[in-house]
């Protein structure tokens, strides 16, 4: 426990209507979007300035405490859930976008903007900011940042730290740093950034973000192509990447998460089909005609049952939905989804999806896959009881084997998610001691007293005997107690 007279002084910093700290806002901070995975925080701060983040941080270090940042507690690996001995540090109403820059093709924005607001207010202007994640309309651009989101046009457009250009962010020492700018080109010294980006939270709290932003598409096509046989869809993927052609999305869901999404949205899907694709291209309207063509060719070359091409923005979305209903149609069918992501070489999608099904038989659970056909990247999700404790252990069983199965075949433990707490042990498999050691004396130089998000990405524990740094026992204990599968 935080005492009082820290919790005192953590009031004085912030104001006391920005720090809440009764039993009902400390159960509701407890946990984010992952499933299994709670532990109360001490208080929440609400900062109103970059002043106030620094204090935090230099009182963390003075008083021995840790800081948790969290934006709107949609992730997926634990990340934003408190350890013991924390506050968390809210940031969700950090949410202005502070500047569109049309001349540099750049946005400022502060971390508490949802993704999908600055969505909007770009392409009202005619660009685009091309990252999508599936949680779009509730995450935050610094939760994008910090676990570096994918989304469904990765594929062609990449992830977010292809559009970060610039950060400001407090050290976990309370320093306050710029790194990056509107430069197109910038070699002086280490890129700083690219560090950051993807650190999820654990070296340093998001204050700024200076986005890239690029033209508008003139035109798209969406089109949703439903197969008999899985393997048939894994072939249309490889053949569509092997012509050359990119699109902006290619995306699956399999048997289960389509009768999940019918019955869920009723958007006329059939339901005895074995997979289904959702395709978009963008760009020139004649290149765009030209790739949807290529596709559709394709798709029937390879036995697709039916191919449904949108007809205008309305059916687009309406063909959209049937891959961003996904996550929500597969929640309602069992009390605990628990929703994962691993990524393997874009040849190795249909032997992977196979070995999930033999492990999910195997373990006697259902298991629901969709995800990123085009990039690799999927979702095995297993719809599951987390009060049924058996079930739950046969569940956690079967993910060490899928992530053992993804890293054998040239894969990784995580494609967009994160590590956080959830993967913790699957990391030395997927990175090796070498890169984590490397890991550890980043975190090391940067927050020697571990108050900064502690226990996520990679276990505390110090390379040479002696004592751990302030909150690592803390974090240890937590870790032990089997909190999180």
């Amino acid at each position: 426990m935080i005492p009082q007279a820290t919790l005192s002084k953590l009031r004085s910093i912030v104001g006391k209507e920005n720090f809440l700290d009764s039993p009902e806002d400390k159960i509701s901070y407890s946990y984010d979007g992952t499933p299994l995975l709670k532990q109360l925080p001490d208080g929440i701060a609400i900062p109103r300035s970059v002043e106030h983040i620094a204090q935090i941080l230099k009182l963390a270090n003075e008083d021995g405490f840790a800081v948790v940042p969290r934006g709107s507690g949609s992730g997926l690996s634990g990340g934003s859930v408190p350890v013991e001995n924390s506050i968390v540090l809210l940031m969700n109403q950090w949410n202005r976008i502070l500047e569109i820059d049309r001349q540099n093709l750049a946005v400022w924005v502060e971390p508490g903007v949802i993704t999908a607001t600055l969505h909007e207010a770009t392409e009202a202007l005619g660009f685009l900011y091309p990252p999508d994640p599936g949680s779009s309309t509730i995450c935050t651009i610094g939760g994008n940042v910090a676990e570096n989101a994918g989304g469904l046009r990765g594929l062609k457009y990449g992830v977010t730290k292809n559009y970060v250009l610039g950060l400001e962010v407090v050290l976990p020492n309370g320093d306050i740093v710029m790194t990056g700018g509107k430069s197109v080109k910038d070699v002086a010294g280490y890129n700083l950034k690219d560090w950051l980006v993807g650190s999820e939270g654990t070296l340093g709290v998001i204050t700024r973000v200076l986005l890239k932003l690029i033209p508008k598409p003139e035109a798209s096509k969406t089109m949703l192509v439903f197969y008999d046989k899985l393997s048939d869809s894994a072939e249309t993927v490889s053949d569509i990447i092997a012509s050359k052609i990119t699109p902006a999305a290619l995306e699956f869901l399999d048997n289960t998460t389509i009768k999940c999404v019918e019955d869920y949205a009723h958007l006329g899907l059939p339901t005895t089909i074995q997979s289904l694709l959702l395709i978009e291209v963008d760009g020139r309207p004649s290149v765009v005609e030209e790739d949807a063509a290529k596709i559709i060719e394709l798709c029937k070359k390879h036995n697709a049952r039916e191919v449904r091409v949108a007809a205008n923005a309305q059916e687009a979305l309406k063909l959209r939905t049937a891959r961003k209903a996904a996550f929500s149609a597969l929640a309602r069918v069992r009390p605990t989804t628990i929703l994962e992501d691993a990524t393997v070489p874009r040849s190795e999608v249909a032997p992977m999806l196979e070995r999930i099904e033999s492990i999910a038989s195997k373990y006697n659970l259902t298991f629901g896959n969709f995800g990123h056909a085009g990039d690799g990247n999927l979702h095995p999700t297993c719809l599951t009881d987390e009060r049924d404790t058996a079930e739950i252990h046969r569940a956690e069983k079967a993910f060490d084997e899928i992530f053992t199965e993804a890293v054998k075949m040239g894969g990784t433990i995580t494609g967009e998610h994160g590590v956080g707490l959830a993967k913790m042990r699957f990391l030395e498999k997927s990175a090796g001691d070498v890169a984590i050691d490397m890991m550890r004396r980043i975190k090391q130089s940067l927050d020697p007293n571990g108050i900064l998000n502690p226990g996520k990405i990679f276990s505390l524990k110090p390379r040479c005997e002696g004592p751990m740094p302030k909150n690592q026992e803390q974090v240890k204990k937590f870790l032990e107690m089997g909190a999180f599968t």
